[in-house]
């Protein structure tokens, strides 16, 4: 079950939370909008409750519209209840980019 998946204590000014360290990638080749956003509303179904996304697997905007249909459907109640990890491509690793590239991964 997914009570048993490991998982990590995180730490803010906020307090701390617990995130489970497996989840979902959204990475395909070829990348399928439709299949994706079923995979991932099927994965929050079974529990899951991490995603990992990435400006370059083109499927940030596909893992938004399926919380959205998630929070609808009350499959979540919170936007909260779920954890995304992405990752900054090397190509943005220079301090005038970071912050353009994080406000567009966040669209």
């Amino acid at each position: 079950t997914m009570t048993e998946i490991p998982e990590v204590t995180l730490r803010s000014s906020s307090g701390r939370r617990t995130m489970p360290v497996i989840g979902l990638g959204t990475a395909a080749d070829p990348f399928n909008a439709t299949a994706m956003k079923s995979a991932i509303l099927e994965a929050i179904k079974l529990g899951y409750r991490h995603f990992d996304t990435a400006s370059l697997y083109g499927s940030e905007t596909t893992l938004g519209e399926a919380i959205a249909e998630a929070l609808s459907l009350g499959l979540i109640t919170s936007r909260h209840d779920l954890f995304v990890t992405s990752k900054l491509w090397c190509t943005d690793a220079h301090s005038h980019l970071v912050l353009p590239a994080l406000k567009n991964s966040l669209k």
